[in-house]
């Protein structure tokens, strides 16, 4: 909104600025640090909504905490920290938080002539909720009121004095472009479907002295989400794995992967607030609810335990398919069956290889490959984000020429395969691969149909579930193939039947489905079984 009434805001400002010296604002007072200047101009903010609405913001300890550790300052009175996560479940005051920080950049002691404020969100309605509370706080601090400038169609809050603005922004990347912001604050990055807003805020603070992103967020339950890449770096520069980084600063209050989520301890130890300002009583209904819903188990330890879990319950967690990479021994002649998944005409086509255990103590190796057209990798990479680029540097995935799924390629790549291992037979998906399934033939393997319902998909998939399980079965340190693995939702059918499904999952998951074929072949020839599992159907 915009300003109303005979009196210009120059006149409004002058007389709100000689009231404001008659009483010294707390952030003024001498012998402050910085970041204690930073934590009295929050606390002199007023709560606008709620059952505390009228009282003062009231920061607890640990936010104080994250505060200080934010705006702490060397010998020159510089402050170091660029980069600042705080990652926390839902309802813990990460939005209130981030409104009165935004705050402080724009009209407050960290504010600076002629600044460019910004909270940014993955959609209009998240972006909204920021600017909604600042806009609140201002109009009920007359002091604010006084020389601010209100636009509330555009989002956008102009401080008459400093020069400095503020603007809501959504997830369009491009209009960041131009942008030289001097203080940001991501909400809910998590929610973000790429990273190309976040990249092009924090690559135009250049002409700033001391600008600063803060992201505050639950976690994503995608692992190669920009969200996640700064969970992860913050956890390794905390557990001593990287050394430290004084440009950046993390907090993650997240409940272990291994922990009872029904453990109301765990509650207590990740959600700082709970029992405060976070409602243990609603938390506790939520939780009965989920202990008899899978999808809401889902939701609740993604969302109120902040771990990385999907909101669709996911087969196989992160925490057990990492339990199962390690090393593999040289695999040279060891007999071996294989599980083909073809893509159609772009993306990844996959063989994994599941390697006969030669005793009882021997757990099932697996090695995979996977192939996609040259240019779909380059596609992916820069649309959306999943690093096949960098997998193929890696070797993890193989370019194949052109913008399709070159099989001459893959049948040249399968018989030198063929030719290393003892390769007893090919398990196929028949649909769509007539012609390559002749070809494989004529080069003298075996193959053998393999159906991708219920009926021939369940047992192995079980199997392979329990082996993962029970650490008998050994997969490559290869992210490609992790990532497949963290993409899958498994279908259930009325008989209790498992398949991991295409559709539902959200990503890839080729990977998987071939080693599942693969583990099939060798299970069947472990148990000396005479027919492998072909499905004609």
């Amino acid at each position: 909104m915009g300003k109303r009434g005979i009196q210009s805001p120059a006149k409004k400002a002058t007389k709100q600025r000689r009231a404001s010296r008659a009483k010294v604002l707390p952030w003024n007072k001498k012998g402050l640090s910085r970041a204690a200047r930073v934590i009295a101009f929050c606390e002199f903010l007023p709560i606008t909504a709620g059952i505390h609405a009228g009282k003062r913001l009231l920061l607890r300890d640990w936010q104080k905490d994250i505060v200080r550790a934010i705006y702490a300052t060397d010998k020159k009175g510089i402050r170091p920290v660029r980069t600042a996560l705080a990652c926390l479940p839902r309802k813990n005051g990460k939005t209130a938080l981030a409104a009165a920080l935004a705050l402080c950049h724009l009209l407050g002691p960290e504010s600076e002539p002629r600044g460019q404020v910004f909270s940014a969100a993955s959609d209009r309605e998240q972006a909204a909720i920021i600017y909604r509370e600042l806009e609140a706080i201002i109009l009920s601090v007359p002091e604010f009121n006084a020389r601010c400038h209100i636009q509330s169609f555009h989002k956008t809050i102009t401080d008459t004095e400093t020069g400095s603005v503020y603007k809501a922004l959504t997830a369009d990347g491009r209009k960041a472009h131009g942008l030289s912001p001097s203080f940001m604050v991501y909400d809910e990055l998590a929610q973000s479907k790429d990273r190309e807003l976040y990249d092009n805020l924090t690559t135009g603070t250049g002409a700033r002295k001391e600008p600063l992103m803060i992201v505050i967020s639950t976690q994503s339950a995608d692992p190669n989400h920009i969200m996640s890449e700064l969970v992860d770096y913050a956890l390794k520069i905390d557990d001593g794995t990287l050394p430290a980084d004084p440009a950046f600063y993390g907090c993650v209050y997240a409940a272990p992967d291994d922990c009872d989520p029904w453990n109301e301890d765990v509650w207590f130890d990740c959600n700082p607030a709970l029992d405060d300002f976070r409602s243990l009583e609603e938390m506790q209904i939520f939780a009965e609810q989920a202990k008899k819903i899978p999808a809401k188990e889902a939701v609740f330890r993604n969302l109120y335990l902040n771990q990385r879990v999907s909101p669709d319950a996911k087969w196989i967690s992160s925490t057990d398919f990492d339990e199962c990479v390690g090393s593999l021994p040289d695999l040279t002649g060891r007999e071996c069956y294989a599980g083909l998944d073809l893509s159609s005409t772009q993306d990844l086509s996959a063989l994994s290889l599941c390697f006969v255990p030669v005793s009882e103590d021997d757990p099932f190796y697996t090695l995979h490959y996977a192939w996609c057209p040259e240019d779909a990798i380059k596609a992916r990479s820069k649309n959306d984000r999943v690093p096949y680029d960098l997998w193929n540097k890696q070797g993890h995935i193989e370019a194949t020429p052109g913008n399709v799924v070159d099989y001459g390629y893959i049948l040249r790549r399968i018989d030198a395969i063929g030719k290393k291992y003892d390769l007893k037979a090919i398990l196929f998906d028949r649909w769509g691969a007539t012609k390559i399934i002749k070809d494989l033939e004529d080069m003298g393997l075996t193959v053998l149909e393999f159906g991708q319902g219920f009926a021939s998909m369940s047992p192995p998939a079980k199997e392979i579930e329990k082996l993962i399980l029970q650490r008998k079965i050994v997969f490559p340190d290869n992210p490609a193939l992790s990532w497949c693995f963290s993409n899958v939702i498994a279908e259930t059918d009325a008989a209790g039947n498992i398949k991991p499904s295409k559709k539902r999952s959200r990503e890839k998951i080729d990977m998987v489905v071939s080693s599942i074929m693969a583990l099939d072949g060798a299970l069947r020839n472990k148990k000396k079984e005479v027919t492998p599992s072909i499905c004609w159907i």
